[in-house]
């Protein structure tokens, strides 16, 4: 069952898209060109090309992955990050060096620049031998996720509402966490999303790339990756944070 719009949610910390599903992760033998979820590769776009560059420098941003947007009809969003050194941008989600594209149909953010027709960035990669940069590209699998480890995340989420409100005095729970997912509503590293209403939560996802083996670099601070859509769902935000 793939996740579907409840057109419930008000706001980042609300459920617009259910059931929650986690992201396993499964290595493409050849390119993916159909639009479906993955991390890396190159963008199948369903609309012209758009690729985003850096409103500073001007360089293309990295192409990270794209992801399916739930609706009754098929859009993607497409999500690029700036790279500077090893430090990924995100950390303002209005910046320019974060820009997630909804397509088809979707609006271009006031803040992203995009590049002229034929711009081409690189995109996702991970640490190979003597630490030289090698492109990865996985396809994503959206499965369901163990109830309990769905009630542990619904019951941290609790928690960070009762924080937010005037009347806190919730105890924090203790339960089984999650650190990629999409849909269902989200936890944050300090209880607070940097986007506001009506932005709906659409997914999570870790950083990575330390460690032997991780499937690609992905540097949030030992934090975790935040996307948004629009209630319309043709426009979208992402942010990254940590502890």
């Amino acid at each position: 069952m793939i996740a579907r719009p409840t057109g419930q949610a008000e706001g980042p910390y609300d459920a617009a898209f259910l059931p929650r599903q986690q992201m396993v992760l499964t290595a493409a033998h050849q390119p993916i060109d159909e639009p479906v979820a993955k991390f890396g590769g190159q963008p199948v776009w369903l609309s012209e090309p758009a690729w985003p560059v850096d409103p500073t420098s001007g360089g293309p941003l990295v192409f990270i992955g794209q992801f399916p947007v739930p609706g009754p009809e098929p859009r993607m969003a497409y999500l690029f990050l700036h790279e500077k050194g090893i430090i990924m941008g995100g950390l303002d989600p209005e910046a320019g060096d974060a820009v997630l594209l909804v397509q088809p149909d979707g609006r271009i953010p006031s803040f992203a620049v995009i590049g002229p027709p034929g711009t081409r960035g690189r995109t996702l990669w991970r640490w190979g031998p003597g630490y030289t940069e090698v492109p990865v590209e996985w396809r994503i699998d959206l499965q369901p996720i163990p109830p309990e480890i769905d009630r542990s995340i619904d019951e941290q989420a609790a928690f960070e509402r009762s924080m937010r409100s005037d009347d806190y005095d919730a105890e924090m729970p203790g339960g089984e966490d999650l650190h990629d997912y999409f849909g269902g509503s989200a936890c944050y590293p300090n209880h607070e999303a940097r986007v506001d209403s009506p932005w709906q939560f659409l997914f999570k996802i870790s950083d990575g790339g330390g460690a032997e083996g991780d499937p690609y670099f992905l540097n949030f601070g030992h934090g975790y990756g935040f996307a948004f859509v629009s209630p319309d769902h043709r426009e979208g935000r992402f942010f990254w944070e940590c502890s």
